[in-house]
């Protein structure tokens, strides 16, 4: 190789990281901002089955459409996949979809974005306790800060608005820890049908489950809503819901795992800038220092945790 070709290949190559960073930046804040537009949407008096049908109707299609470009040229499911990809979709985009839904009509967005940071650690938990995968001091020390931090925002949302605070972070976690659940048993299923195929199958399925639960849960009527809930509906589905997922992959593809997920830090940023900016949510002191202590122990432990096991979509 000439020395022009080598140079050529070393700005092609940090053109693509540059790519990567861009779009990891980018899928992260469309990420956070989920919160924001659901806090919007319940200012117009709708529930959160309405308001999640709402979301999964309008994401449909853009799934199926995923589903479909990702399985091209490849093998048909077998049942043992069908099953695999039915229960990771129950579990991981349909229950962890609802219960954030749910956990948001009571607590900030900002609490909210750093419950649901936690998600690697949660992980980590799981592999230890499902199968005893060793967690070094350091992955223990980092998730003792990042905790902290977590407690010290619950702790302060608490004491100003009561405990409704409290149901709203434990449906929070419940939706972290299913996701968590999710993420811990799709590896096998990732290596078979690839992310992007299963990405697209399970989220297609919680689509399918939230819609279903609406026509059950609801009499039709309670679709009448604010036009301004189908705005935010559709916004929530495209900017914060589809979009952010091919483009924390893409990250993933140019990156690596470990880079795309230290650079989504700014997620939980980005929400709190925008709950304060959109919602008037308060930003103090104490969740300042709160938000500092999530965030560094969330990048102390992702450099201690081997790339491939750090989830960077949530």
């Amino acid at each position: 190789m000439t020395p022009a070709d080598s140079l050529l290949a070393e700005k092609a190559l940090r053109q693509r990281h540059v790519t990567g960073l861009v779009l990891a930046v980018l899928g992260a804040i469309a990420f956070s901002g989920k919160a924001i537009i659901i806090k919007l949407a319940y200012r117009y008096q709708v529930d959160a089955v309405t308001l999640i049908m709402y979301r999964m109707l309008f994401a449909l299609p853009l799934f199926v459409l995923m589903a479909w470009w990702a399985s091209r040229g490849k093998p048909p499911l077998t049942r043992r996949d069908w099953l695999g990809v039915l229960g990771l979709g129950f579990c991981g985009y349909y229950l962890s979809s609802f219960l954030d839904f749910l956990g948001l009509q009571y607590v900030s967005a900002g609490l909210e974005r750093l419950i649901l940071y936690l998600n690697p650690m949660l992980v980590v938990l799981l592999g230890w306790l499902l199968y005893r995968r060793r967690i070094s001091r350091g992955q223990t020390l980092a998730m003792a800060v990042s905790y902290a931090g977590v407690v010290l925002v619950f702790g302060r949302e608490v004491s100003v608005q009561g405990g409704q605070v409290a149901l709203g972070a434990l449906l929070v976690l419940g939706s972290a820890i299913t996701y968590a659940v999710y993420l811990s048993y799709s590896g096998e299923l990732v290596k078979r049908l690839g992310s992007l195929r299963l990405v697209g199958l399970a989220t297609t399925v919680a689509c399918v489950l939230c819609i279903a639960q609406f026509l059950v849960w609801n009499p039709l009527t309670a679709a009448r809503v604010d036009p301004a809930v189908i705005g935010l509906s559709l916004l929530n589905a495209t900017l914060c819901t589809v979009a952010p997922v091919l483009m924390v992959m893409m990250a993933i593809e140019r990156l690596g795992a470990g880079p795309a997920a230290q650079a989504g830090m700014v997620g939980p940023m980005s929400t709190i800038a925008m709950g304060a900016l959109l919602l008037d949510e308060p930003f103090t002191v104490w969740v300042a220092a709160g938000t500092v202590l999530v965030i560094a122990g969330i990048f102390g432990f992702s450099r201690g945790t081997r790339a491939k096991d750090v989830p960077v979509v949530n």
